[in-house]
């Protein structure tokens, strides 16, 4: 009896502990199993919400753009690439035109250290010159100045006179003296007046720049080679 009282009393002692041990192991495994279902389910259902959303239409967002048609695209393209180039031309129009005059101006600064001129006319009425002379004169060219009130016919009597032209405006039959723009080659009308030139938009003259005389029949009113005088 002595020997099968501690048996008992060891086995039933080890009987209770592997029941507490039994119940943690449970408790362990459905805490586990929970966390795994919760983990499975919250990862199905974010593939599901980035499966919905994975392009931008599907959720109607309010910063989304409407594709444009292709056609329509490639036609602005287009029309920006013509557009381009006709900006390109006027610029280069602009361009001509605003070299010409800043040529000028700087040209008029050397003008007025060397121009012939009548001396009565007032500082602020005067339209300086590069005037070419007639090809076989003695002179290319010669610096002068004019009163900007004078029409071109006592524009053209005055540089005659100071460069010692050949001046046969008063005959009906002779070659007239006229003065012709630089770039057209244009004879201007002898009755115009010098300031109507004077920066205009069409055929203008600039203060500082050139001009030409040359002989010209009576019916002649264009110089055809003007370029030729300023070479």
């Amino acid at each position: 009896m002595r020997c099968i009282l501690p048996w008992r009393n060891w086995n039933s002692g080890n009987i209770a502990r592997w029941n507490i041990v039994g119940s943690l192991t449970s408790y362990l495994l459905s805490v586990m199993a929970v966390q795994a279902s919760f983990v499975l389910s919250t990862e199905v259902e974010l593939l599901t919400v980035v499966l919905r959303h994975r392009h931008q239409s599907d959720h109607e967002c309010e910063k989304l753009e409407t594709p444009k048609p292709r056609m329509a695209a490639t036609q602005q393209l287009i029309k920006d690439i013509v557009d381009s180039k006709k900006e390109v031309k006027v610029n280069k129009r602009c361009r001509g035109a605003k070299s010409s005059e800043t040529a000028a101006k700087v040209a008029l600064m050397k003008l007025k250290m060397h121009a012939c001129g009548d001396k009565s006319v007032p500082q602020t009425e005067r339209i300086y010159f590069q005037v070419f002379l007639p090809k076989g004169s003695k002179e290319k060219s010669k610096p002068m100045f004019f009163c900007n009130n004078w029409s071109i016919g006592r524009v053209i009597d005055f540089a005659a006179s100071i460069a010692n032209l050949k001046n046969d405006n008063n005959k009906t039959t002779a070659k007239k003296l006229r003065l012709c723009h630089p770039s057209s080659g244009e004879a201007l009308p002898l009755d115009h007046i010098l300031a109507s030139y004077i920066n205009r938009e069409e055929s203008t003259l600039y203060n500082g720049g050139n001009v030409i005389l040359e002989y010209l029949d009576n019916e002649v009113q264009l110089l055809e080679d003007a370029s030729s005088y300023l070479e």
